[in-house]
């Protein structure tokens, strides 16, 4: 077993107008995530360095105190998160633990969060369960989860006409909810689902799905799978041509982030749509996040690394509002404050911890449009926050008000 990344400890201590009287310890943040493994390019390192970026624009200090940051890989596995997360708040005093980059984790660590009455803020695991039938007063989902970009995707392709879909399904719980959540708002809306077919984990030949799909009734191909499976499959999609400008079928991917796409490439990519929370080039505010990221960490972010930035930054702003490192006071700002920045509008976190926030629907440029190595889309619509999310009347959570 390869060895827990060691926590590295990072001090900003920038001078502050944030700055108050000195409490009684430091704030102390915790990235907790897979730094080094199939998670990695979506997350993993630069997750850290969005983190310190937040920090020192914040300000580097909070409560009369420098800010403090570590960080760790939980390899993918339950029991060494749990342990680096038991091991954080027992005795070197974390107060917020960010990011988690994997449901399994996510879940398992949100009992133990709330044991303890700290704070876990997710970005990159998507489970919508995680704020919706396991939903906790201390975990908050920031970026995604499966529901709203099946939901956004679904909705907002409806409206481009497509109406018939044929589903291209990992076998197992998180593509089966990806499938779920969009077949659902198909029917809502009127649509249909001409199919679908189920694959395993990490397939390398697709062929014989894809011919299934080919020859239904679909004008969408969906793509309810994600990492390697999802580029393997678009690859194979371009190939047989149900993917490209002369293609009768869209092909929507469900959970496609932009090292995605650059690994399989523009060309391989006509003709395909995606929802994300975040794209780099929508507007003048996430342009000048992706440039100031792009300069420390060479690439444009994915929408997890942008949004961690904003969830650390509205946690930062939730302890100098309360004044205190007091759980309660904390999340009660939390909860209550709006969010405002460069990837969230207008948006809030509502009682079962999802921060509410649009979502965008994207289409590949092709290649001739294209300005450039990260310019891979054009945003065709935009989903409403409200529009996107699980709706407050079919919410499982406990937390949730109905009315």
């Amino acid at each position: 077993m390869r060895n827990v990344l060691a926590a590295s400890m990072v001090f900003l201590s920038l001078a502050s107008a944030h700055a108050q009287a000195p409490a009684s310890k430091q704030v102390k943040l915790g990235v907790l995530n897979d730094q080094s493994g199939q998670y990695a390019d979506a997350a993993g390192p630069a997750a850290v360095e969005v983190a310190k970026m937040a920090i020192a624009d914040f300000g580097g200090k909070l409560l009369g105190h420098p800010i403090e940051l570590v960080f760790a890989d939980h390899q993918n596995k339950t029991d060494i998160a749990s342990g680096i997360a038991r091991r954080w708040i027992d005795t070197e005093g974390v107060d917020v633990i960010l990011d988690i980059g994997n449901s399994a984790v996510a879940l398992a660590l949100a009992d133990l969060v709330r044991d303890k009455n700290k704070v876990m803020i997710v970005s990159s695991a998507g489970a919508s369960a995680i704020t919706n039938e396991k939903c906790s007063p201390n975990t908050f989902q920031w970026t995604y989860n499966t529901y709203t970009l099946a939901r956004s995707t679904a909705k907002a392709l409806m409206g481009q006409g497509g109406n018939e879909w044929y589903f291209l399904t990992a076998d197992y719980a998180f593509g089966q909810a990806f499938e779920s959540d969009a077949s659902a708002v198909l029917k809502e809306s009127g649509g249909k689902v001409a199919g679908s077919v189920r694959h395993p984990f990490n397939t390398s030949d697709f062929s014989s799905f894809l011919l299934q799909a080919q020859n239904s009734s679909a004008n969408v191909l969906a793509l309810a799978n994600a990492g390697g499976d999802t580029t393997n499959s678009l690859l194979q999609a371009h190939e047989f041509g149900l993917l490209g400008q002369k293609s009768k079928m869209r092909v929507a991917a469900l959970l496609f982030q932009i090292t995605d796409a650059k690994s399989v490439g523009l060309p391989n990519l006509q003709g395909l749509y995606t929802s994300e929370a975040f794209y780099w080039n929508r507007n003048d505010g996430s342009r000048a996040f992706g440039k100031r990221f792009f300069d420390k960490v060479g690439r444009m972010p994915t929408m997890v690394q942008a949004g961690m930035y904003s969830a650390t930054m509205h946690y930062l702003k939730a302890v100098e509002a309360a004044g205190t490192l007091d759980t309660a006071a904390v999340l009660t700002k939390f909860r209550s404050m709006p969010v405002n920045d460069f990837f969230s509008e207008r948006g809030y976190v509502r009682e079962d911890g999802m921060h509410i926030h649009d979502y965008y629907l994207l289409r590949a440029k092709t290649v001739e449009q294209s300005k450039g190595p990260w310019d891979f889309y054009d945003v065709v619509a935009t989903v409403p926050a409200e529009d996107a999310n699980i709706l407050r009347a079919q919410s499982r959570c406990s937390l949730m008000k109905k009315s």
